[in-house]
């Protein structure tokens, strides 16, 4: 049970996971860590892990961080719509989906509140939805330091995590923008895939692991 402020980001992600369809949503400070722990926890370490070769450039270095090896697919055009997923895994690149019921059962669906072209826009955010219980709770303590979400003084450490975790603030202001995707009657609205331009990253020796 999230105790003081935490609460204000369980209750962001508890709005998350109603819009999206996912039973559980866990919020980071960007998509990009949203990712890697994904990759982490889906044990990607010695797998190669297929991805459009036009895609932002943090998706490759994720998938490397994790252990992986990238093998980039060819893309028509200059640009990426909508979400797709990590080939050879479990985690989707949402950063240009965020809509009503978008979530797909057994995934890893990573999100981006991050910069201007998002539909929720927070400066600075992501999250993993997911359905599996462990993944969930993982993810809550893997991006809190290993932390539950409690007083440090009190808590009992035991396992490793890293320092991801939304800052509360952030994540009230997440929950006070999730009503403006609803209408007047309540009902969730349908936010349109974004498309935008990336460069080819298969032509850049650094993801050639």
């Amino acid at each position: 049970m999230a105790e003081g402020v935490h609460k204000i980001t369980a209750d962001f992600e508890a709005a998350l996971a109603q819009y999206t369809g996912a039973k559980y949503a866990v919020a980071l400070d960007n998509q990009s860590n949203a990712l890697f722990l994904a990759l982490m926890f889906d044990r990607i370490a010695g797998k190669e892990i297929s991805i459009p070769a036009r895609t932002y450039p943090s998706v490759p270095c994720e998938i490397i961080h994790a252990g992986g090896r990238v093998k980039f697919d060819p893309v028509e055009g200059t640009t990426l719509k909508g979400a797709y997923p990590l080939k050879g895994s479990r985690v989707w690149d949402c950063a240009l989906r965020f809509t009503t019921g978008m979530y797909q059962a057994g995934t890893l669906m990573c999100l981006s509140f991050t910069g201007p072209s998002k539909h929720l826009k927070l400066g600075k955010g992501g999250a993993i939805l997911t359905d599996d219980y462990d993944a969930y709770l993982w993810f809550k303590r893997a991006r809190f330091s290993g932390r539950r979400e409690c007083a440090y003084q009190s808590d009992y450490f035991d396992i490793l995590g890293w320092n991801f975790y939304m800052m509360p603030s952030i994540a009230a202001m997440g929950l006070l923008l999730m009503s403006g995707f609803y209408d007047q009657k309540g009902n969730p609205k349908i936010n349109e895939d974004i498309e935008l331009e990336y460069p080819d990253l298969s032509r850049f020796p650094v993801y050639q692991n």
